[in-house]
C-alpha cells in the first residue's frame, strides 16, 4: 500500500496532468473554428471544379485527344498512396484510423499482386505505416514547419505526385485523409486523384441541360485544370485533416481531463482512508499506553 507521502505526490501529478489537458482542450477549441471554416469554404471550390471536369470530360469523350491524366495509362499494376495525417500526437483515434484505411488499401492490393508506393504526409502517418509497409513508403513530407496552410503546399505535393506520374512510376494515385463532420465524427476517406475522377454526381446535379461552348478547345482546358484540381483536392484534404486533428483533439483532451479528475476524486479516497486510519492507529496507541500506566 502506497504512504501518505506517495499518495499526495500522485495526486499532485494527476492535478497538473489535468491542467495541461484542459489548457490543450482550450487551445484546440480556439483552432477549430478557424480551422473548420477554412475546410468548409474549401467544399464549394472542390466540388464546381469537380462539375465543370465533369462537364468538360463528357464533351470530350474518351478519345485520343484526352489528357492522360484523366484517361490513366491503361494500366492499374502500380498504385501510389497519398497518405495525409497530422505531424503531433494526442488527438485520439485520428491517425490512427487513416493510415488504418490506407494499410488495408495496401494489403489488398499487394494480396492482388499490384505494386504498391506511399508518400506520407505527415509525421505520424509515417510513423504507423512504416511498421509492415515501410519498404513501400518512397518519400515523406513534413509540414512541422508551415504556421498556418497554404495552397501552396498543397501545390508542391501535387507537382511532385504529377512529376512521378509522367516519369512512369505509378498508373493509379489514391489520396487518404479525414473528413470533418464534427467534432466526436471524422471519417477516414480515399479519393482517387489520377486517372482524375470528373465528380459526375455534382454535375449531374449542377449542369442541367445547358450548352458550353470553350474557348480554347476542351482538351486544353482540360490539360491546365486537371494539374490544378489534383493540387485543389489536395489543399481540401489538408484543411479537412486539420479541422478533424483539431476536433479529435478537442474531444480527447476532453475525456483526458475528466479522466483525470475522476482519478483525482479516487486517489483523495484512498489517501483520506488511509489518513484516517493512521490517525485512528495512533489514538489506539496511545490510549493503550495510557491505561498500561
Amino acid at each position: 500500500m502506497p504512504s501518505l507521502k506517495d499518495l499526495r505526490n500522485r495526486i499532485a501529478s494527476v492535478k497538473a496532468t489535468q491542467k495541461i489537458t484542459k489548457a490543450m482542450q482550450m487551445v484546440a477549441a480556439a483552432k477549430l473554428r478557424r480551422a473548420q471554416d477554412a475546410a468548409e469554404a474549401a467544399r464549394p471550390y472542390s466540388q464546381r471544379m469537380g462539375a465543370v471536369l465533369a462537364n468538360i470530360a463528357e464533351t470530350l469523350g474518351d478519345g485520343d485527344d484526352a489528357p492522360k491524366l484523366m484517361t490513366g495509362t491503361g494500366s492499374d499494376q502500380t498504385h501510389l498512396l497519398v497518405v495525409c495525417t497530422a505531424e503531433r500526437g494526442l488527438c485520439g483515434g485520428f491517425n490512427s484510423s487513416i493510415a488504418r484505411l490506407a494499410r488495408e488499401h495496401a494489403r489488398k492490393l499487394l494480396a492482388e499482386g499490384k505494386t504498391v508506393k506511399i508518400i506520407t504526409v505527415g509525421k505520424k502517418g509515417h510513423d504507423i505505416l512504416r511498421r509492415g509497409l515501410g519498404d513501400n513508403i518512397i518519400e515523406r513530407i513534413d509540414l512541422r514547419d508551415v504556421k498556418k496552410l497554404a495552397f501552396v503546399n498543397a501545390d508542391e505535393i501535387g507537382k511532385k505526385v504529377i512529376a512521378l506520374f509522367e516519369e512512369g512510376a505509378f498508373d493509379v494515385c489514391t489520396l487518404f485523409y479525414s473528413e470533418f463532420k464534427s467534432v466526436i465524427s471524422q471519417i477516414p476517406t480515399a479519393q482517387q486523384l489520377i486517372p482524375a475522377s470528373a465528380g459526375e454526381s455534382v454535375a449531374a446535379q449542377t449542369a442541367g441541360d445547358a450548352i458550353y461552348d470553350y474557348e480554347p478547345d476542351a482538351t486544353a482546358i482540360l490539360d491546365d485544370l486537371i494539374p490544378r484540381n489534383i493540387s485543389v483536392q489536395i489543399f481540401r484534404a489538408l484543411l479537412e485533416n486539420a479541422a478533424s486533428e483539431q476536433g479529435a483533439r478537442m474531444s480527447a483532451m476532453d475525456n483526458a481531463t475528466r479522466n483525470a479528475g475522476e482519478m483525482i476524486d479516487k486517489l483523495t479516497m484512498s489517501y483520506n482512508r488511509q489518513r484516517q486510519a493512521q490517525i485512528t492507529k495512533e489514538l489506539i496507541e496511545i490510549i493503550s499506553g495510557a491505561e498500561a500506566l
